[in-house]
């Protein structure tokens, strides 16, 4: 049996809201009691632990990752045990991973196969977003029935991946409606895909093979133009929009303006787009250039990561995830000789809160408040999760991180522990530690040792109509 009580003594807990001084108690996986100076009876069978000078925040959701995913040709480093266990090492205590059917297929089939890896293996709690990949009157009954009878509120459509995953504006506009009609949330991957597949070609035609090639191809114009294409037909039917990984300053003015005109919105930066840039493409090893390849990729413009902070800072953008998606330098090294072959993903489920630390918190943009917001609270929320998760209250699930602001951790490949032998962070200094992890009341991580079994962690069921998303799009409706 798991840990059945658990105290947290001498640490400030801190909520996207407040930050107090106060101890908890946790009791059968569920948080009892927040307050100064708990003393829970009886003391024998108590585990205790001491955050004195340390914070005591809400485990991270990531909103994003794609463990054992077969793309482009092989698969993903990380399966659910692997980015499950790094995940509670960076301070990551539930991932929301992506089930994507090929065109044609039942998209309820997918997300057994997706539930069928994770359950066996997860470290941590999980959710699936669903991808819709193609439209018919089948794709909208299974919508119906995952929502209705498989707790998933999200669906994620490709406008990129040509041929592939690919739906067009036609395709987009039923599923939006479809998304709005069950109180899901419409995701989008916004990337132009008809412009990518012509520009590929004609880069590859002026003999450009390398992993610059890929940026070249899809500059940010072309995540902009998708993105604001998307966001004009969710406002035509109404429906909540998440555009996922935004990577570029072009696709973020975009997303503040929607927000400030009023449209129901939500931007995704991701750890790699906050925490790095795309000079790397152009780095004359090979391998360390296609290590970076992603789509849509890691942008040039330096000052990018900054910008696409401040965003998330000021919540022009609203949450982090990390689209972890790890492709070591041999299956990279299937696009030697032409990067589209180059498989797109990057790692980051367990540097993402230390990133965003290093780079919101200790540089000044943000508050430890709006950290939890961004990296958890507000994810809580817009997948209706709250407030089990994403909160330290009475009632609420006891993922728990014991977070140390003053301490370092230098980011390797050599030191990680997601499955790749490349970290795209590799050597940066982060302030910032998660000195322990708590999953569902227990403490799975601490000071460096693990102790969790594949399989702990559950699979979590998500009702329709979030009520931060819903409110407003259905007063609209009734307007």
């Amino acid at each position: 049996l798991a840990q059945q009580r658990l105290l947290i003594k001498g640490g400030k807990v801190v909520n996207d809201d407040c930050s107090v001084a106060a101890d908890v108690y946790v009791e059968d996986g569920v948080v009892q009691q927040v307050g100064p100076n708990l003393n829970p009876e009886p003391s024998t069978g108590l585990v205790v632990l001491d955050a004195t000078n340390k914070l005591v925040i809400p485990g991270g959701i990531d909103t994003h990752t794609h463990m054992e995913f077969p793309f482009m040709g092989t698969r993903s480093k990380d399966d659910f045990y692997t980015g499950t266990k790094a995940a509670i090492a960076g301070g990551t205590t539930m991932i929301i991973d992506f089930a994507i059917p090929q065109k044609g297929c039942s998209l309820i089939e997918a997300f057994d196969t997706w539930k069928s890896w994770a359950d066996p293996k997860v470290c941590c709690d999980y959710s699936l977003h669903v991808a819709v990949t193609w439209w018919s009157n089948k794709v909208k009954e299974e919508m119906k029935t995952l929502v209705q009878n498989k707790g998933v509120n999200s669906f994620k459509m490709f406008m990129a991946y040509k041929d592939v995953y690919m739906v067009n504006d036609e395709e987009l506009y039923a599923a939006f409606s479809c998304c709005k009609e069950l109180g899901a949330v419409a995701q989008v991957h916004a990337e132009n895909g008809e412009l990518i597949a012509q520009g590929a070609k004609k880069m590859l035609a002026m003999g450009i093979t390398g992993p610059e090639g890929h940026e070249l191809c899809r500059p940010e114009e072309v995540e902009a133009e998708a993105t604001q294409r998307a966001i004009t037909i969710a406002n035509a039917v109404n429906c909540p929009l998440f555009v996922v990984h935004v990577m570029s300053k072009s696709a973020a003015k975009v997303i503040s303006n929607a927000r400030r005109e009023g449209k129901v919105v939500y931007g995704e930066p991701i750890a790699a787009s906050l925490g790095t840039d795309g000079t790397n493409y152009w780095n004359k090893d090979w391998a360390h250039a296609a290590a970076y390849v992603m789509g849509p990729p890691l942008r040039p413009d330096p000052s990018t990561p900054g910008f696409l902070m401040s965003l998330l800072a000021n919540d022009d953008l609203s949450v982090t995830g990390t689209d972890n998606c790890t492709f070591d330098i041999c299956q990279k090294a299937l696009g030697k000789d032409d990067f589209t072959k180059i498989p797109n993903g990057v790692n980051g489920v367990e540097d993402r809160m230390s990133v965003i630390w290093e780079k919101g918190v200790y540089s000044g943009k943000m508050d430890e408040n709006r950290f939890v917001a961004v990296t958890s609270t507000n994810a809580a929320k817009i997948f209706n999760l709250y407030p089990k998760k994403g909160r330290i209250a009475v009632g609420s699930d006891a993922d728990i991180v014991i977070w140390d602001p003053k301490a370092t951790r230098t980011i390797s490949a050599k030191t990680h522990h997601q499955a790749n032998n490349f970290n795209i962070f590799e050597g940066m200094v982060c302030h910032g530690v998660p000195v322990a992890t708590v999953s569902r009341g227990k403490v799975v991580y601490e000071g460096g040792a693990f102790n969790v079994i594949a399989g702990e962690g559950k699979y979590v069921s998500r009702p329709p109509f979030p009520p931060y998303v819903y409110k407003r799009v259905r007063q609209r409706e009734q307007v």
